[in-house]
């Protein structure tokens, strides 16, 4: 009997804003130019895949969207892979997780299917924001600094993003804080997501730990860092643009996942909230501005694409940290007005009313 080709499988994790969508565009053009074909599946909690408004319209792409891969949407990524790889047979596929995603229960979900479907995980690719990072281990910690941990510890490849950011000794500290979580993975210092692709075509030729073993490994090596239970939070520190071709100091949002490694029980996302709101007409942008300005602590991130009176372009915005980035943007196919917020136990009905009365404002000085 011929064995199936398989199609090799890349994760790529980190928390909200690191560049991880910044990563996988160049990666896309890069395979592209090179004569294979990819595929990929981007995971958001909101309702509407912003990101994937930034890759090209030929890609094969499949939305998980509405929860967390490990939670909520667990089953539907095997789904994905089987659709995928029947109907439009890449070489490789990308799974972009949410970046509250605890990325042990992503290759778990990936080994698994593989039993049935015609794929093999190759490779887990982490970016980690710099900064953020740094910051957190000098501050709160945390859930979010835990998650964070999981995401570099099971690691292939860790990309140490936005760089310039830090000075040559701050650098130097998290660093080692990096490489003592992780001592196995390549490490490599990035601006905006700018790595060698031929990292990436070398990692294909590596095959990453079952499950079970790397499981086994972060027990004995880390029991001591990690609580019962796992939740996603997010501490809010740091810069965030995460997909900006052009500009992308792509900075993190806090989650996190306190990982049961004895029962592998899922995590709750109860205090992760996505409020979504989709517009009913343009608005001013100077007075969307304002409010994305005021939004409480407790939103982390928001993005969207709008439609504003004052401009003749579309923009997809991005917004974390208290900072927000604007890119004029042609959407594939019928996009509506949308943007959605991201955070921690914020009131969605405050959101709600102050763009609804946006909205109202704008209407009134149409008339």
């Amino acid at each position: 009997m011929v064995a199936t080709k398989r199609v090799t499988v890349y994760i790529l994790s980190g928390f909200l804003g690191s560049g991880k969508t910044t990563l996988l565009t160049r990666a896309i053009d890069h395979f592209t130019e090179a004569g294979r074909k990819p595929a990929v599946i981007m995971n958001e909690i909101g309702e509407v895949n912003l990101d994937g408004q930034l890759l090209a319209g030929e890609v094969p792409m499949s939305e998980l969207l509405g929860g967390c891969i490990c939670c909520s949407s667990r089953g539907d990524l095997a789904t994905a892979l089987n659709e995928l790889v029947t109907e439009e047979r890449p070489d490789i596929i990308f799974i972009e997780s949410t970046g509250i995603a605890n990325p042990m229960e992503i290759i778990d979900e990936v080994t698994d299917a593989s039993l049935i479907i015609p794929v093999e995980l190759r490779a887990l690719i982490t970016v980690v924001d710099a900064p953020h990072l740094l910051e957190l281990s000098r501050t709160s910690r945390g859930k979010t600094y835990r998650l964070m941990q999981d995401q570099i510890r099971t690691a292939n490849l860790l990309l140490l993003n936005k760089t310039d950011l830090l000075d040559s000794q701050a650098l130097q500290e998290v660093d080692a804080l990096v490489r003592e979580w992780n001592p196995y993975a390549t490490v490599n210092f990035t601006v905006f997501s700018q790595i060698e692709m031929s990292l990436l075509e070398e990692l294909e030729n590596e095959t990453i730990p079952a499950p079970s073993d790397r499981q086994s490994t972060v027990d004995a090596e880390h029991a001591h860092d990690h609580g019962h239970g796992h939740d996603h939070t997010h501490d809010d520190h740091s810069h965030d643009h995460d997909h900006d071709h052009d500009h992308d100091h792509n900075h993190n949002h806090n989650n996190d996942h306190d990982h049961d490694h004895n029962h592998h029980h899922h995590q709750s996302h109860s205090h992760v909230m996505a409020y979504t709101h989709f517009f009913e007409r343009a608005v001013d942008s100077n007075a969307f501005e304002e409010f994305v300005s005021k939004l409480p602590q407790e939103v982390y991130r928001a993005k969207g694409i709008l439609s504003f009176t004052d401009t003749s372009s579309r923009f997809l915005f991005q917004y974390a940290y208290k900072e927000m980035d604007f890119v004029k943007i042609t959407p594939k196919g019928e996009v509506p007005d949308v943007a959605v917020f991201i955070g921690e136990n914020f009131s969605k009905d405050a959101v709600r009313s102050a763009l609804l009365q946006l909205e109202a404002m704008t209407e009134t000085a149409a008339q």
